[in-house]
C-alpha cells in the first residue's frame, strides 16, 4: 500500500518506525474514540487508513531556525517552515528513505544514528506531502494562536534559504488575520499546540479548530458559562496548589482524571516499587490496541518550574515500565528546559512526552466533569 504523497507502507505489526514519518499519539487524542484515528496512526497501525480524509489539520511552528516569522506569514499569506538548506525535497518521485537522506546529508551527517534526521524529516514530509489544498493549519503565537486554511502547494524560494524560511506554502489567513485567545480553546488543543514538535496532526481535533474559528468570525463575547468555567478553572487550580490536597491526593486526582480521559486500567506506584513513574495507565485505541502512559506527577508552587530533571525522572519511569508514551502533570509550571529535554527525548527514541501543566490540567478537572459548572 502506497502512504499518501508516494512511498510505501510496510506493515510492521504495533511497533514504532522512528525512520518512517508518522503521526504521532497525544494523550488527547485518546479522549474520545469516534475520532481517534488520525492521531494513533503512528503506535497502533499505519496500514489502517488507506484513504485521504476530506479535511485535515495540522499544528505548524512558524519559527525557523528559532526566529520568530508569525509577522512575515501574515503579511505573505503563507505558512513557513525551515530545514531550507536540503534542497530537493518538493520532487514527488522521492521515496521516504531519499527525502530523508536528503535531511540526513543536509543536517545530520554527523550523527550515528538517523533518529535527528527522521524526526526532521516527519516535520518536512507533514508540510511537503500530507498537508493538501483546503486543509486547516494552527499556527501558536504566544497567548494567542492564528488559523489558517491551504490554498496551494508547498513551494521553494531560494532567495529565502539565508533566513531558513525557503519552504512555503500560501494560505489564507481565517478571522481577518485575527489572532484567537488561547482561552477560547478547549483543553485538548491547548495541549496540542504545546507539542514541541515544529509540525503535528491535529485532524482529530479539527471541530474544536473550527468551533474558536466560527465563535471568532461572529465576533461573540464570552457567556456566563464561559465566564463561570474560567473562574472555576482558577478556583480548581487554587485548590489544588493551596488547598488540602498532599502529594498522594494529587495523584489520585491525576489518575481520576485520567479514567475519565478514557483509561481503562491505573495504578499508583507504590513509593517502594518507584522508577520514575508515579502512575501507569492504560488506554485501548478502537478498544483493541493497548497504549501504556507512564506518567510523573509534580505537586508543585508556580515556582519554581519544574525542570529539566524531572523530565529525566519521568525517561527512566518510561523506560523501566517499556510504555509508549509519557506524561507530566504538574500544579506548577514547566521551564523551557523541561520542554527542551522532552523533544530530545522524542527525536531520540521517538517516545511522545505529553507536558501538562497547571492551569491545563484544572482545565481538564472542569472540562471532564470532576467539577460542577
Amino acid at each position: 500500500m502506497k502512504r499518501r504523497g508516494g512511498g510505501e507502507i510496510k506493515n510492521r505489526g504495533l511497533c514504532q518506525d522512528i525512520d518512517r514519518p508518522v503521526v504521532t499519539v497525544h494523550i488527547t487524542t485518546l479522549i474520545s474514540p469516534t475520532r481517534l484515528f488520525p492521531g494513533i496512526i503512528s503506535h497502533v497501525a499505519p496500514w489502517i487508513l488507506e484513504h485521504r480524509m476530506a479535511k485535515q489539520a495540522f499544528v505548524l511552528r512558524v519559527a525557523p531556525s528559532g526566529v520568530d516569522m508569525v509577522a512575515e506569514a501574515l503579511d505573505s499569506a503563507e505558512i513557513i517552515i525551515g530545514w531550507a538548506e536540503a534542497k530537493g525535497l518538493l520532487d514527488p518521485a522521492l521515496e521516504w528513505e531519499h527525502f530523508r537522506a536528503i535531511l540526513s546529508k543536509t543536517y545530520y551527517w554527523h550523527e550515528d544514528t538517523l533518529r535527528k534526521a527522521g524526526s526532521a524529516a516527519g516535520n518536512m514530509w507533514r508540510f511537503i506531502r500530507e498537508m493538501q489544498v483546503g486543509d486547516i493549519v494552527v499556527v501558536p503565537h504566544g497567548r494567542e494562536f492564528f488559523v489558517a486554511k491551504v490554498t496551494g502547494p508547498a513551494t521553494y524560494s531560494p532567495d529565502k534559504v539565508r533566513t531558513d524560511s525557503a519552504y512555503r506554502r500560501k494560505v489564507e489567513w481565517l478571522n481577518g488575520k485575527t489572532p484567537i485567545p488561547r482561552e477560547h480553546a478547549r483543553s485538548a488543543l491547548l495541549l496540542r499546540m504545546k507539542s514541541q514538535s515544529t509540525s503535528v496532526d491535529a485532524t482529530d481535533l479539527i471541530d474544536q479548530i473550527e468551533d474558536c474559528v466560527a465563535l471568532a468570525d461572529r465576533g461573540e463575547k464570552r457567556t456566563f458559562a464561559d465566564d463561570l468555567q474560567r473562574i472555576l478553572i482558577q478556583q480548581v487550580l487554587t485548590e489544588i496548589q493551596d488547598g488540602r490536597m498532599d502529594d498522594r491526593g494529587f495523584e489520585r486526582l491525576i489518575e481520576t482524571v485520567l479514567r475519565r480521559l478514557g483509561a481503562v486500567e491505573t495504578r499508583i506506584v507504590p513509593r517502594s516499587q518507584d522508577k520514575g513513574a508515579d502512575i501507569i495507565a492504560v488506554f485501548r485505541v478502537a478498544g483493541v490496541f493497548p497504549q501504556t502512559i507512564a506518567v510523573q506527577a509534580k505537586h508543585w508552587k508556580p515556582h519554581p518550574p519544574v525542570g529539566k530533571d524531572v523530565v529525566e525522572q519521568l525517561i527512566r519511569g518510561i523506560e523501566a515500565e517499556e510504555t509508549n508514551l509519557g506524561m507530566l502533570v504538574t500544579s506548577g509550571a514547566i521551564s523551557k528546559e523541561a520542554a527542551e529535554r522532552a523533544e530530545e527525548y522524542f527525536v531520540e527514541k521517538g517516545i511522545r512526552i505529553e507536558l501538562v501543566d497547571g492551569e491545563q490540567f484544572a482545565k481538564l478537572v472542569v472540562e471532564h466533569g470532576l467539577v460542577a459548572a
